[in-house]
């Protein structure tokens, strides 16, 4: 079945089905509520929730619910917890939406911090992403991966840097990763907050300490894959762990970058995984810039496609304001907008 048709029948029944059934229990439902319905509904995220012997504590139905509104908290693009909490007791509809029937069930800001780490150390909602891309993207043949990064602001200082003397002869981290595993690649990249510079689109230095997410993106943008990594990595060491993970989720023909990723090893993993690299060549010091050939400039213009991404995720999906500390729960809050990012990207699609 192709994943076309799968979108398509998932739109019917939503649309025929579902929104009937939530508006006749619930009442006229807003925009931003239908939005969330259709998300939820797609990625099932209640599904990811591990079982475990609960000696103590809430039962699993609570953590399934508390996973469905660490969604809505995407959506709705709130900044922390407890105004999440604040707009489940004010709005009862997207209150059931999430799972819970009254306000006395929701339970307390410390239990959704303790499942949010369950969710962080489980890795619950890359387990989403993964799987949500492998059954709507991996059947049909992808035409573009746009490649980039962009900044998070995190709220811890930055870690102390550790002056390494490079070893002349000893290789690159580029050089290394060719024979390195996948595995061995991203313990290989560091992930702690530090302080990291870019220059913005009028070629000035900005600055920010925090971490780096560095992400591929398929026509229609839709994300296929992320990696977290500490703000000073530059992200030329971070294409091909990068190009890795995509290659074993979605086929692909073509891959874009811009001239960050200008380096032999990565053109050459490209065209290893059976790729057309296109990448902004780099000024290199007396040269001269490449040029794209007329049709090669032509498909180049689909990188935009990440920066349109990278801005929804910023100011619709929570991606601006990270509360959380630590790599790990920086990443599962990112990904938590990048699910709900993905399944809304694929719903218009076919609406």
């Amino acid at each position: 079945m192709s994943s076309t048709v799968t979108l398509s029948q998932f739109w019917e029944r939503v649309q025929r089905g579902l929104f009937e059934w939530l508006e006749a229990e619930l009442g006229e439902l807003s925009g931003k509520q239908k939005q969330l319905v259709k998300i939820l509904e797609l990625l099932r995220v209640e599904d990811y929730v591990q079982r475990r012997r609960l000696l103590k504590g809430r039962p699993l139905e609570d953590r399934k619910a508390i996973a469905r509104a660490f969604v809505a908290k995407a959506v709705y693009n709130l900044e922390t917890t407890r105004q999440l909490l604040e707009r489940l007791g004010q709005d009862s509809s997207l209150r059931r939406i999430c799972g819970w029937e009254r306000l006395t069930g929701v339970p307390s800001e410390a239990t959704f911090s303790r499942a949010f780490a369950e969710f962080a150390s489980s890795e619950m909602p890359a387990r989403v992403h993964e799987a949500v891309v492998a059954h709507y993207q991996r059947p049909r043949l992808v035409g573009h991966i746009s490649r980039d990064a962009t900044a998070i602001t995190g709220r811890e200082k930055a870690a102390k840097k550790v002056k390494v003397k490079p070893v002349k002869g000893e290789p690159t981290r580029l050089q290394r990763q060719a024979t390195m595993t996948l595995a061995e690649m991203l313990a290989d990249l560091p992930c702690v907050s530090d302080c990291g510079t870019k220059r913005n689109s009028k070629g000035h230095p900005s600055y920010w300490v925090g971490y780096k997410l560095h992400l591929d993106v398929a026509d229609g943008g839709i994300p296929i894959s992320c990696i977290l990594t500490s703000a000073s990595v530059n992200d030329s060491q971070v294409a091909i762990p990068l190009a890795t993970v995509t290659a074993q989720r979605v086929d692909n023909l073509y891959d874009l970058m811009d001239s960050a990723y200008d380096a032999g090893p990565i053109r050459e993993q490209s065209v290893a995984l059976g790729h057309v690299p296109l990448i902004d060549g780099h000024t290199r010091r007396g040269g001269v810039k490449p040029q794209f050939a007329p049709h090669e400039a032509q498909r180049y213009k689909e990188r935009t496609t990440i920066e349109r991404v990278f801005a929804r995720l910023k100011e619709e999906f929570g991606g601006r304001t990270i509360r959380v500390r630590g790599p790990a729960k920086v990443m599962t809050s990112l990904l938590f907008g990048i699910i709900a990012l993905t399944a809304d990207q694929l719903i218009r699609l076919v609406a």
